[in-house]
């Protein structure tokens, strides 16, 4: 029943050229098989290649002196080798590669019948033969699908998972999808790529036609969804299903990618991840994404290249916590500072205090020093200074030498007069009777006490005539007063320079 179905859809799917574009003929003197009506090429190979499934198949191989990779180019619906030809020449060229293009079975020169399978034996029969005879690794092999030929190329890609890349142009979902938009894959259906193409592990670049009226620009745009490894689409606008090599871009970024994938992986990265950042702007209209992820073995390793973007988020979050931290700490500094400046200020207050408070102590000693020097004053101004009476003594003293009247006894109460003072009980010989040129140091050895100072008359007195004795209440020397006065002065200074270095020291 599966064949019957094939063989129906087989009808709808391929349309050969009939008759073929170019003949096969043999050099006589070479034994090469030329390809007519196109001249022979130095580099270019025409071969048979027997298939698995019994069928020989026509193949030209392309060699360019400086490739690095070989393109294995499967063409589209109703071509062959000879309208492919001159593409192929210009491919090779442009893009430095190898290139090998064949005929699918039925298709050219080439026999058999055109069906599915028949399409999968004839890729690998090509593919053999780059391995076998111009020892291409599998490594250095890049894939190219064109229409249909997106049917074969997706099936031998989902069996090699170290290819170099794979084009996709203008591809098919699957060939029941070309015909009818249907949601689920039938048991009958052929090429069925759409659940082949998350099986491939290389870069793929898919091109495809805005205005493409034989299969919809859909089918190229699910499928660039559903890629594993997926690499900057091409979607040329205004392009149809057979015209997109006319298209400056095509040829442009078709280069561009066989560059990327000649570098190595790691070079790579920075190209994949171009293609991931543009993968983010669509995300939320991709519904194929979750499945994807399912059994997307490569995505771990393209997920490495994003933890640094993830530690330099995590530094930058560090840097913003360090620079916070600093910032608390200088308010801290500041305000520390402010609480010392407070700190000196009260000091300083408090010294001030204490230097307000010296001076006062010390207006208070000079107050009182001044207060003790005033009854000092007072009492001389109102002790008698009158003169004693005329009457002289009962009894008169011989008169004595200065020696002998500094310890001359005084007269007796009894026999003082009336009006004489009594306010010294001991009373020193009259001014008078001391000569004037006495020795100083008959005078008092010490000046006297402020208690007798202050009871002591300070102004001498006129002597009353007599000739013979001094009366009992003679005034004391000047001298012994202003030197008592003197000393008191002496001591309230000491007084207020001890207590100012007091303050300071």
């Amino acid at each position: 029943m599966g064949g019957v179905t094939s063989s129906m859809a087989a009808k709808f799917a391929f349309f050969p050229p009939n008759p073929p574009s170019y003949k096969l003929v043999t050099d006589e003197l070479t034994g090469l098989l030329l390809l007519t009506p196109f001249p022979h090429r130095e580099n270019v190979e025409i071969l048979k290649l027997p298939t698995r499934r019994g069928t020989e198949i026509v193949a030209v191989y392309i060699r360019h002196p400086m490739a690095t990779s070989t393109l294995l180019y499967s063409h589209g619906n109703a071509a062959d080798l000879g309208q492919m030809y001159e593409l192929f020449i210009e491919l090779s060229i442009n893009l430095k590669v190898n290139l090998m293009g064949y005929d699918y079975s039925g298709y050219g020169q080439s026999s058999g019948k055109p069906s599915e399978q028949n399409t999968y034996a004839d890729i690998e029969a090509a593919y053999k033969c780059l391995e076998e005879s111009y020892g291409a690794k599998q490594e250095e092999i890049i894939l190219y699908g064109q229409s249909v030929g997106s049917g074969p190329t997706l099936d031998l890609a989902a069996r090699l998972p170290q290819l170099r890349a794979v084009v996709l142009h203008s591809p098919i979902l699957s060939g029941l999808r070309v015909m009818y938009p249907v949601k689920r894959t039938y048991w009958f259906d052929i090429y069925r790529n759409i659940d082949k193409i998350p099986l491939v592990n290389c870069p793929v670049l898919i091109i495809h036609g805005t205005s493409d009226e034989v299969v919809d620009c859909s089918h190229g745009k699910q499928l660039w969804e559903l890629c594993k490894e997926k690499y900057e689409p091409l979607w040329l606008k205004g392009g149809n299903h057979c015209d997109l090599e006319l298209y400056p871009e095509y040829s442009r970024h078709l280069k561009k990618f066989i560059s990327t994938v000649e570098k190595s992986p790691s070079q790579r990265n920075t190209s994949r991840r171009s293609v991931d950042q543009f993968e983010q702007a669509r995300r939320s209209t991709d519904i194929f994404e979750a499945s994807r992820k399912s059994t997307d073995r490569r995505e771990k390793p393209r997920h490495s290249t994003d933890r640094p973007e993830k530690l330099k988020n995590q530094s930058n979050n560090a840097d913003k916590l360090e620079k916070l931290r600093i910032s608390f700490d200088q308010m801290e500094r500041s305000r520390r500072s402010v609480d010392c400046i407070e700190k000196s200020r009260k000091s300083i207050d408090h010294q001030l205090e204490r230097a307000r408070k010296s001076v006062d102590r010390l207006d208070r000693i000079r107050t009182g020093s001044s207060l003790a020097a005033s009854p000092a004053t007072s009492a001389s101004a109102s002790s008698p200074t009158a003169t004693p009476a005329a009457s002289p003594s009962k009894t008169t003293a011989p008169v004595a030498s200065p020696k002998a009247s500094k310890s001359a006894p005084v007269p007796s109460a009894s026999t003082t007069p009336s009006s004489a003072p009594t306010t010294s009980a001991t009373s020193p010989a009259p001014q008078s009777a001391t000569p004037a040129d006495a020795p100083t140091d008959d005078l008092p050895s010490s000046p006297p006490s402020p208690a007798s100072l202050s009871n002591a008359p300070t102004a001498a007195t006129p002597l009353a005539p007599t000739t013979s004795a001094a009366p009992a209440d003679a005034p004391a020397a000047e001298a012994p007063a202003n030197s008592g006065a003197t000393a008191l002065k002496v001591t309230s200074a000491a007084a207020t320079v001890a207590a100012v270095a007091g303050f300071f020291f």
